[in-house]
């Protein structure tokens, strides 16, 4: 056993923050090509699981004691017994063992907000023991030291959770940041940045068809560390977050129309309800300087193409189930092969409990087998989600749901 000064020797603060340049170190010592292909959630979410700090733990529902003679000095003896200064005297040492789990480095760490206190202690990888000289044959006398020490023991632990449970809180951040900053460096320096985006704008001289006012918003098992299948990183067209925003508001706003003026769509079929997407998104968004822009192949989608492949895809249907929907979703994702997809599922719900099947839709979208997470929740009706590709959790398509009540 190793003795110390009980929460005493190193500051908390200093051992947190090696945790964290540990991390950090870790993300700037990975290959270029593997940041840039990596899955940034499934990674981030590694590399907190080996950051964070297990708290330690003190069992004092455990305690045991055991017994020894010992030769005490008689420096250590109260002023009560007549002893000779110089000498050692025999005397029952009771030692108390008290079992910890967590990280044991923690009980040596001193918490920035502490009780003025300490005491030496004996520690190894599963308990810490202290030692009460039995000087008087008194049990309450040392029942109550005991019980004395292990209260300003836990008060000294409590300070090392705050401040553990404080830190491990933050972790994630400062990790997906220091990620972000490694990814755009490697960017910069290869000049991928600038070839990322693909040049489609909204365009401003598109005469206003309508106008539709905007809706309002209503307001520790490690996981492995993710594979990348790619051997190299080949900068991707993508199209831009706030283009993308922009193309399913619009989408949105057409969906509304739907829904206010039911009489005027009544009886469509997906092949017409999906040209009126299309009558509003073509005029409103230029397309690339090769010519390319909105168009549709088949009955039921809008497709945006960049060199031959397809970097944004609308699929329209009617809802026709829980066993639809995700079919639909499905064949979606099929249509897709760059990193940094987007889409969009637009649902037409002829039924009459809508509700229900916008409850129901929510629900089932996550027990996708390429389902990665929710994102947001734009308004009751638009719900924005981020999946992957086939075999490729690396490969994101951020994926709108949107329904719109259309009664037949």
């Amino acid at each position: 056993m190793r003795k110390s000064r009980i929460f005493a020797e190193r500051e908390l603060r200093d051992f947190l923050e090696a945790a964290k340049a540990n991390a950090a170190r870790s993300i700037e010592s990975e290959k270029d090509d593997y940041i840039l292909n990596v899955n940034e959630d499934d990674y981030i979410a590694h590399r907190v699981s080996e950051a964070i700090v297990d708290n330690l733990e003190i069992h004092v529902d455990d305690i045991y004691a055991s017994s020894s003679e010992q030769m005490i000095p008689a420096e250590y003896f109260p002023s009560s017994f007549y002893v000779h200064q110089g000498k050692s005297y025999k005397k029952d040492v009771i030692k108390f063992h008290v079992p910890i789990s967590g990280n044991v480095e923690l009980i040596h760490c001193m918490p920035s907000s502490r009780i003025m206190w300490s005491m030496e202690v004996e520690v190894s990888r599963d308990e810490f023991c202290f030692e009460i000289i039995n000087f008087s044959d008194n049990s309450d006398e040392i029942v109550r030291e005991k019980d004395s020490n292990i209260r300003s023991i836990l008060q000294q632990c409590e300070n090392v959770k705050s401040e553990v449970d404080r830190a491990n809180a933050s972790l994630k951040q400062h990790i997906r940041s220091a990620f972000d900053s490694r990814k755009e460096r490697i960017k910069k320096s290869s000049g991928v940045l600038a070839s990322l985006g693909v040049p489609i704008k909204k365009s401003s001289t598109a005469p206003e068809t309508f106008s539709v006012p905007t809706p309002q918003k209503r307001k520790k098992a490690v996981p492995n560390k993710p594979q990348v299948k790619d051997s190299g990183f080949t900068p991707e067209p993508s199209l831009d977050d706030s283009t993308y925003n922009d193309i399913l508001q619009l989408i949105h706003d057409v969906g509304k129309e739907f829904e206010r003026l039911p009489s005027l769509y009544a009886g469509k079929e997906e092949e017409h309800l999906r040209d009126h997407f299309l009558m509003m998104l073509e005029p409103n968004f230029e397309g690339s300087a090769t010519g390319e822009t909105f168009n549709k192949t088949g009955k039921t989608d809008i497709l945006l193409r960049h060199e031959g492949t397809n970097i944004f895809i609308g699929e329209c249907k009617f809802w026709k189930g829980e066993k639809s929907f995700l079919s639909t979703i499905s064949q979606l994702l099929g249509y897709l092969t760059w990193r940094d997809s987007k889409a969009a599922v637009i649902m037409f719900v002829p039924n009459k409990d809508f509700t229900n099947v916008v409850d129901t839709a929510k629900d089932v979208a996550l027990n996708h087998p390429n389902a990665l997470k929710f994102v947001s929740e734009k308004d009751e009706t638009w719900i924005n989600y981020e999946f992957h590709l086939n075999e490729d959790r690396n490969r994101i398509v951020k994926l709108a749901v949107m329904l719109y009540h259309t009664p037949r």
